[in-house]
């Protein structure tokens, strides 16, 4: 896309060509980078000060962190969604770095993908709440800040379906691939927890008021933002005790259904033993076995082995294994 400059004053919002006449003119500046060329790129840094390492950070995706600088502190954060999965699995974590870098009176956001957040965030200003950037860049990055974890609940939401669809599979009828389900669950939650820790800590900075920038009124939005990040910590615990759960019923269920077929294998070893044994013995060819002669012996057998099974049957219906 492109770089773009706004300053908010009480006569309303201007937009800048130059960045740095954007950073020194009066007012709150936003500088929005999405997705900048190199040249871009370095007409941000040098308007603003912004350190090449810090940007590194951001075109590397590195795990969520807030480090302070001289003139600004750098915050920077994951937007984060499912989409289809290019692999194997059916669905993958698709994660957006999103640098916010708050200084005085001023705030670059810098990411290299769409992010919906920032774009929404944007949209409040030009149609409706131009006041948002007013109330200073701390409040601004909040606002974008608050947007990106509010995503987050979207994800965990997603994952609950899956955990109670898998649930209600388990008691139904379970599949034969219902594990592979189950695994791509824990997954997720694997990803989005590796999401969210770093995350908390990096707000927990802000939530604090630890750098300068952010002013004390604004201190208990960042705190809001930090509780529900810690919400969303606490739930993804608990879905990942559930998907656990959730496998440790399946394989019970599995191993039931096994023991199941064991069982009924087992009574019809059983009810054919004692005919197998009957035939043996009479399969064995002896000439003075008495039974040879007697003209009735093949009817007389077959009839003392149709009973043998049949009360060895009703047997194993009084004791409930058939």
């Amino acid at each position: 896309m492109t770089v773009t400059a706004i300053v908010y004053t009480d006569a309303g919002i201007t937009t800048y060509d130059d960045l740095a006449a954007a950073k020194a003119a009066r007012g709150t500046t936003w500088i929005r980078a999405d997705d900048p060329t190199p040249d871009e790129l370095a007409a941000v840094r040098d308007a603003c000060g912004i350190h090449p390492l810090a940007v590194e950070d951001v075109e590397n995706g590195v795990r969520p962190k807030t480090e302070e600088f001289d003139t600004h502190t750098f915050l920077l954060v994951t937007d984060a969604r499912f989409r289809s999965g290019e692999t194997t699995f059916d669905q993958e974590l698709d994660t957006r770095p999103v640098g916010l870098f708050v200084g005085e009176d001023w705030l670059v956001s810098l990411t290299y993908d769409d992010v919906h957040a920032i774009g929404a965030v944007r949209e409040a200003i030009d149609r409706e709440d131009a006041r948002i950037l007013g109330r200073g860049p701390d409040f601004t990055a909040y606002r974008v800040l608050d947007r990106i974890v509010d995503d987050y609940f979207a994800l965990l939401d997603d994952i609950e379906d899956r955990i109670e669809a898998i649930e209600g599979e388990i008691v139904d009828a379970a599949r034969s691939d219902l594990l592979d389900d189950i695994n791509d669950v824990r997954r997720e939650l694997l990803a989005v927890r590796k999401l969210l820790w770093p995350t908390r800590d990096a707000v927990s900075g802000f939530a604090r008021g630890d750098p300068p920038e952010v002013r004390a009124e604004t201190e208990k939005y960042y705190r809001d933002v930090y509780d529900h990040v810690v919400q969303q910590v606490d739930l993804v615990e608990t879905y990942r005790d559930l998907a656990s759960s959730s496998r440790d019923i399946y394989l019970n269920a599995l191993s039931q259904s096994t023991n199941e077929v064991m069982k009924r294998l087992t009574v019809v070893a059983t009810i054919v033993l004692p005919l197998t044994f009957v035939v043996g013995v009479y399969g064995m060819n002896f000439e003075t076995m008495p039974e040879l002669g007697w003209p009735y012996a093949y009817h007389a057998t077959l009839l003392g082995m149709g009973l043998l099974s049949l009360i060895l049957v009703w047997y194993f219906r009084e004791q409930d294994w058939l």
